[in-house]
């Protein structure tokens, strides 16, 4: 895994390992990573990171309306 130093406003520093778990959980919403990767990006198990997902208002199903319609049209 790759290192990235990130700077943010001092009055996040107390908020370190909520800040991680947002981007993990924005960037598994937005597809860039799987479930597995952004848990251990956040440094969670698979099922944690998935319990709290919600918390940052992320579907754990990562599908779009679309993506659906246009599975449920190949059965």
């Amino acid at each position: 895994m790759t290192t990235i130093t990130l700077q943010v406003p001092d009055n996040l520093a107390e908020y370190e390992k909520d800040t991680v778990r947002f981007i993990a959980a924005k960037l598994y919403e937005s597809g860039k990573l799987s479930l597995g990767h952004a848990a251990e990006m956040a440094g969670l198990s698979k099922r944690t990171f998935a319990e709290i997902l919600g918390d940052y208002n992320v579907s754990l199903i990562n599908y779009s309306i679309e993506d659906i319609v246009e599975d449920a049209s190949k059965f």
